[in-house]
């Protein structure tokens, strides 16, 4: 028997929020990610869009009546007669479970949502070199910027289909007056049908995810470093590299990883040492073996030798350009234009070359995405 009359219980709370994980996760996982400094925050809602993804597949084989693909209407008669009514009959009588629309808009976010996760995880490993599939980042960095493509392209598809559920739901609620909003708010849908009841241990396994979900948002977003952000790039030791380059440039400034310019950069910025950036650097400041020693060694790991993004990414903004400056590198225009200049001239950043007020470990090589830190 009902619970209420005229009304069917057919989304148990767990299914509920469940339901909402899957719509929030996506959404602040597609909002962040226009930011490189909210990368842990995306990687973070990324990482729970994809387990309760999982749980909803896992769900739809294992789950109460009305979440299961079984009670889905797939064919292409059941869809069309929805439309047909819908546009013919405003006072319908609608279905308990999923409507043909929404049985297909279920397999569309399952399958899309699938792809943007695993593009995601392989875009990370590839061309972050962090993540479960960090140690790809050697061989597969060349598919990074198909990966990136594909990554995005799924996203906006998704997002899209997205809207036109929503607006679905809308025309539901204020045109059709079923309610349809609120029925994943209570769980009652004004419809015929027998409510829905779940088991003991389908509570116990959803209610898991659930926690799960919110660990995992805790977890990666609290931490510098975890499982699912650790980087195959672990803290170069410059000063047993070579430490003339360490012993000599650190006297002046920070210790610049070699890696973030080029081949040809770095020769101009060593055979041009009586005007190094307004200042002249002689034998009486280093001697011409530590110059020739430090040449060779910026040389020998220079962009051209890295699967760094910053590397790669740079030399592919260059064209012709062998600036001796990052300020001037396009890439670094890139992705810095969306912070305002006074950050900049603030008085912990100073000057747009001041790349260690925001990158933590940045004179030991690293340049995380998941640890930056803009101050305010």
């Amino acid at each position: 028997m009902n619970k209420r009359p005229h009304e069917v219980f057919v989304w148990p709370l767990c299914t509920r929020i469940i339901h909402w994980i899957i719509a929030t996760s996506f959404f602040f996982s597609f909002l962040t990610s226009f930011q490189h400094a909210l990368f842990r925050w995306h990687l973070s809602f990324g990482l729970i869009f994809g387990v309760v993804l999982l749980f909803r597949l896992i769900w739809g084989f294992v789950g109460p009546n009305y979440a299961t693909f079984k009670t889905f209407k797939l064919s292409y008669q059941e869809l069309q007669d929805y439309f047909v009514q819908k546009v013919q009959n405003r006072w319908r009588k609608i279905y308990a479970g999923h409507n043909a629309a929404s049985s297909w808009f279920t397999l569309i976010v399952l399958g899309l949502g699938s792809l943007i996760v695993l593009s995601g995880l392989l875009l990370q490993g590839t061309q972050e070199a962090s993540g479960i599939f960090s140690s790809l980042n050697v061989r597969y960095f060349g598919f990074s910027s198909s990966l990136l493509v594909s990554h995005e392209i799924l996203s906006y598809v998704l997002f899209t289909w997205a809207i036109i559920h929503i607006i679905g739901v809308l025309i539901e609620q204020f045109y059709h007056k079923t309610n349809m909003v609120f029925a994943m708010l209570s769980g009652y849908k004004k419809a015929e049908g027998t409510d829905a009841t779940v088991s003991i241990i389908r509570h116990l396994f959803s209610y898991a995810v659930i926690g799960l979900s919110l660990g995992m948002l805790y977890f990666v977003a609290s931490s510098d470093e975890t499982f699912f952000t650790k980087s195959r790039f672990e803290k170069r030791n410059f000063q047993a590299e070579n430490s003339s380059f360490y012993e000599k440039c650190g006297k002046c400034h920070k210790i610049y990883p070699p890696f973030m310019l080029p081949y040809d950069s770095w020769v101009r910025l060593m055979d041009g040492l009586d005007n190094h950036f307004g200042e002249q650097i002689t034998e009486n400041n280093i001697t011409k073996s530590e110059q020739m020693s430090i040449k060779a060694y910026l040389l020998s790991h220079c962009a051209e030798t890295s699967t760094h993004k910053i590397a790669v990414k740079t030399l592919e903004s260059l064209g012709d350009m062998r600036p001796i400056s990052m300020s001037k590198v396009p890439y670094w225009r890139e992705v810095h234009q969306s912070i305002e200049k006074r950050v900049f001239k603030s008085l912990h950043v100073k000057n747009a070359s001041n790349c260690f007020a925001c990158h933590p470990d940045f004179e030991y090589g690293i340049f995380e995405n998941t640890r930056i830190h803009i101050p305010k």
